[in-house]
């Protein structure tokens, strides 16, 4: 079948644009409504009575269990079912990962809150799946047309998504709709965006022989120093995922509480952090392969920090704006200098180890809302909501000191390339 559309349409895929657009719009798909759709709409659906808070907080998780848990099958699937991951190459993978999001997002729109723990983890799964696979498949076939350094505008994806989400979540608020009929129109717009999407997103990134990588030519690095800068990578990839997650999961809810009764600005910040991420990602791309990606990532961590810390000094509609847009600006920037950085440290299982940080990324996602939620239930909303921002900046602070150290030891010698 896919031998049949290239066949009819073999321009797309060959074209570095469209690859750049399949890329950015299933990343949209996957993260702005997959993973991210339920932030504006948890004040809907608190409004609706249909969770609490604390019931809230542990869908969030159980998205992000999901998402944890789809990173580790990538990383397993190229050793435990070689053949089989050849034929079901990054393509088809990422196709069956959008298709599961269309789905699991339609049936959020059902009044069955038994299944939604299990569709909110399911829908972390495939939003792991399209991130990997379409990362892992755009950034080679890329590579093949000549055109490396487009990689990093796929990452404006989940920002296009996450203010697309959020600008028709402002409007269903203004036009008093119920957070079902949100799930179902996000739904909608998942389907149209895979229209475009699908001619593209098909067959190998490379051919045989049509080497990318080069890895195998490569030598390997260091033994005791690369493990352990694989190690420190990989622990402060996950600290990331601890420091943005509790604004990621909770910033309406949080502006709602700190600002007065009826301002129109909660509904706002979450739109503005979606542009921000677009925007980030698109400077991403002007970065220099010279340029060392730790030290980038210091910056992109201390930027993160600085932007939670802007809505805990400052709680105003200006202070919740700055913070979204210091949140949001590094926020794709990070993965994308975060793989980049795993394929440095091991080139030769470039693609496992990429999966091996997105898991570590995703288990400090998974303590992040519970960990609010508990805060709040035993220091009441804002002192709860105040201390577990600290720690996520905190966690944001360690990264970036975990780096500055890895970068000031090794400078860039324990790299293979």
């Amino acid at each position: 079948m896919d031998h049949a559309i290239e066949t009819t349409r073999p321009a797309l895929r060959d074209q570095p644009r469209a690859v750049v657009l399949a890329g950015l719009l299933s990343l949209a798909v996957a993260m702005g409504v997959g993973r991210f759709a339920f932030t504006p709409l948890l004040p809907m659906m608190l409004a609706d009575g249909v969770v609490t808070l604390g019931q809230g907080s542990w869908l969030a998780t159980a998205n992000y269990i999901g998402y944890l848990l789809g990173a580790l099958a990538c990383m397993a699937l190229p050793w435990v079912a070689a053949g089989w991951y050849v034929r079901w190459h990054p393509a088809r993978l990422a196709r069956a990962g959008l298709v599961a999001t269309v789905v699991l997002t339609l049936a959020m729109a059902l009044p069955l809150s038994g299944t939604w723990p299990t569709l909110r983890f399911a829908a972390g799964v495939a939003s792991a799946f399209v991130l990997l696979n379409v990362a892992s498949w755009c950034m080679v076939r890329l590579t093949v047309l000549g055109q490396p350094a487009l990689g990093a505008l796929i990452f404006c994806g989940p920002g296009v998504g996450i203010a697309l989400t959020g600008f028709m979540t402002s409007a269903m608020v203004a036009a008093h709709w119920r957070a079902a009929a949100g799930w179902a129109a996000f739904g909608v717009l998942a389907v149209l965006l895979c229209v475009v999407i699908w001619p593209i997103l098909q067959g190998p990134a490379a051919a045989p022989g049509q080497a990318a990588h080069g890895a195998a030519a490569r030598a390997p690095a260091p033994p005791a120093a690369s493990a352990l800068a694989r190690a420190q990578h990989a622990l402060a990839y996950g600290l990331s995922g601890l420091g943005y997650i509790v604004t990621a999961t909770f910033l309406p809810v949080i502006a709602r509480g700190a600002l007065p009764a009826g301002s129109v600005w909660p509904d706002l910040f979450w739109p503005i952090f979606g542009v921000s991420v677009a925007v980030g990602a698109a400077l991403s791309s002007r970065a220099s392969a010279a340029w060392d990606r730790r030290w980038l990532l210091v910056g992109c961590y201390v930027m993160q920090a600085l932007g939670i810390a802007a809505g805990l000094w400052w709680p105003t509609p200006a202070g919740f704006a700055l913070g979204s847009v210091l949140l949001g600006l590094p926020f794709t920037a990070i993965t994308f200098f975060g793989l980049q950085e795993a394929r440095r440290l091991w080139p030769a299982s470039a693609d496992s180890f990429a999966s091996l940080v997105t898991a570590m990324y995703g288990l400090g996602q998974i303590i992040g809302p519970p960990m609010a939620a508990a805060l709040v239930a035993s220091g009441g909303e804002a002192a709860g909501f105040s201390r577990a921002l600290s720690l996520a900046a905190g966690a944001l602070v360690a990264g970036a000191g975990i780096y500055v150290g890895a970068a000031v030891r090794w400078g860039r010698r324990e790299t293979a390339i």
